[in-house]
């Protein structure tokens, strides 16, 4: 990694609202550039998301840093994450919870994302190829959930699988249309408190899974 560029990026993130210490460091320590296409691997630690296989990308840094802090893990907990892409999101929150889930609908990608975890020793992530809109139903409930992809809805399969005082992170909104992160909280059985936190732009979150695209 390139320390300047690293250290600058962290400053940005600072000066961008970012506060969350722990978040940082991990962002701070995580080799991005391994996560990225060859041909990106220079603007890997520039604060821009960046295209990956299957017309997909890995979200810009800040928005990475941004929903990360929004969920508040804690180390004991279990986070499903819902797009698994390039596997740095996943990657990030393994340093800050007992276990990722993570659900990708590119085979493709989930394989990579895989083979990142390996070469990286990041023991805690566990990967599924299947229809993320439905979550991951055998292992829930869920004490934390990030979605990496706009639901035009937030799905209810989510909401059902998380736990009593857990979050969802969402980014919500059609594609070419206005999207908004959402942090909703499961605070009863039958009651959740929803905040928008931020306008942003992402890739559609789409039902099933996916005919890959040829490289």
């Amino acid at each position: 990694m390139d320390d300047t560029r690293v250290i600058r990026l962290i400053m940005e993130l600072r000066q961008s609202g970012i506060t969350d210490t722990t978040v940082l460091s991990v962002i701070e320590r995580l080799p991005r550039d391994e996560f990225v296409l060859s041909n990106f691997s220079k603007q890997a630690f520039e604060n821009t998301a960046l295209p990956i296989e299957q017309g997909q990308t890995i979200s810009q840094p800040y928005v990475v840093a941004f929903m990360t802090e929004a969920l508040q893990i804690g180390e004991r907990q279990r986070v499903l994450e819902i797009g698994t892409g390039s596997g740095y999101q996943a990657a990030v929150l393994s340093k800050l919870c007992r276990r990722v889930y993570t659900v990708e609908r590119f085979k493709s990608l989930m394989r990579a994302a895989e083979e990142r975890f390996r070469a990286l020793d990041l023991h805690n992530i566990v990967t599924r190829h299947a229809d993320g809109s439905l979550g991951w139903p055998e292992q829930a409930p869920f004490d934390r959930i990030m979605v990496t992809a706009a639901a035009a809805e937030v799905p209810q399969a989510l909401l059902d699988q998380l736990n009593v005082d857990g979050i969802l992170v969402i980014p919500v909104g059609r594609e070419n249309q206005n999207q908004v992160i959402k942090r909703i909280r499961r605070t009863a059985e039958d009651s959740f408190e929803e905040e928008v936190l931020l306008p942003v732009r992402f890739v559609p979150l789409v039902d099933g899974v996916a005919s890959e695209r040829r490289q």
